[in-house]
């Protein structure tokens, strides 16, 4: 056996076999759901999964106006931001940030279990939130996962 033959394949955009996953977020627990799509956005359910690289897949989330939280996060969980001037921190719970913009709360749980650097930037653009059950990429023809029979 010659083992100077054998060459690690490392994939990069151009040979990565990206596929469109549907997730349905209704009674879904949202760290649950966060850190799976962010795993699917990465690629690492993927043989071919490289860290440098964009080898995920595109993730289309709808229903996540119904999302659960489970305790008493909805009054306990802060989203803390700051303006930039002194005195700037501002402080939102997760049910005032549900009732200004309902899918923000998904997204900021999935953005931060993505890489914080370009490749985290380029992943996030891959997903897709909407709120209710219609979504514009049924042309892509997405493929239903069941997040309960996912380890």
């Amino acid at each position: 056996m010659n083992t100077l033959s054998y060459k690690t394949i490392s994939a990069n955009k151009e040979t990565a076999n990206k596929e469109w996953i549907l997730i349905d977020a209704e009674n879904q627990v949202l760290g649950r759901l966060a850190s799976i799509t962010a795993k699917f956005l990465r690629g690492k359910y993927k043989t071919n999964f490289t860290p440098h690289a964009d080898t995920g897949d595109y993730v289309i989330i709808i229903n996540a106006d119904k999302v659960r939280l489970t305790g008493d996060k909805w009054e306990q969980k802060e989203y803390i931001r700051h303006t930039g001037y002194p005195g700037g921190q501002r402080v939102t719970t997760a049910k005032e940030l549900m009732a200004k913009n309902n899918t923000a709360i998904v997204e900021k749980a999935i953005k931060g279990m993505l890489p914080k650097n370009k490749l985290g930037s380029q992943l996030f653009r891959n997903l897709h939130v909407y709120a209710g059950t219609e979504h514009k990429h049924e042309a892509q023809k997405p493929k239903q996962i069941n997040l309960n029979s996912i380890k």
